[in-house]
């Protein structure tokens, strides 16, 4: 982990690599969609009724991705979870992850319902981000990570529903 410009209090400029890491982890089904046979695929075939919430989306997902990586918490290591917070916050951003996962493989065998797409694949990336800003007192990321959240939630609706 490096720290390169203090930004506010002990929020600084960096770069936290495992954070590359973690955001390959939740990338992961993506990765192996193509090498599984689906009949149908209402994420990758999801019509955009919002031009406007799209793109809002789609930066700020990116803005998570590059927060979790380049804004670091002064006092943190390059990986701790020896406190009550950081085992606490580090344990529910792993359970939100395995949750998206199991989402995945209900999705992957055939179970698209909306309720799965929306509660397992849409609305647990962003909450994973967020427990992840937690774990790590990145407190830009948990920011970022609630509007993402909000638009990400609300892109599926409109073009779910």
């Amino acid at each position: 982990m490096f720290k390169w410009v203090k930004i506010i209090k002990n929020q600084y400029l960096g770069l936290w690599l495992i954070g590359l890491v973690l955001f390959a982890v939740q990338e992961l089904p993506y990765m192996i969609m193509p090498l599984i046979p689906l009949q149908t695929n209402p994420i990758m075939d999801m019509p955009t009724n919002s031009v406007f919430l799209d793109v809002c989306e789609k930066i700020a997902g990116i803005l998570c991705v590059a927060v979790m990586v380049l804004i670091v918490h002064g006092d943190n290591k390059l990986f701790s979870v020896k406190t009550k917070s950081e085992i606490t916050f580090f344990s529910v951003a792993a359970g939100v992850i395995a949750l998206n996962f199991v989402g995945w493989i209900l999705y992957f065998c055939g179970t698209q319902t909306v309720a799965v797409m929306i509660i397992f694949i849409f609305a647990l990336p962003p909450l994973y981000y967020l427990f992840i800003g937690l774990w790590r007192k990145n407190y830009f990321l948990v920011g970022t990570a609630g509007l993402f959240f909000i638009i990400h939630l609300s892109n599926a609706f409109v073009n779910l529903l």
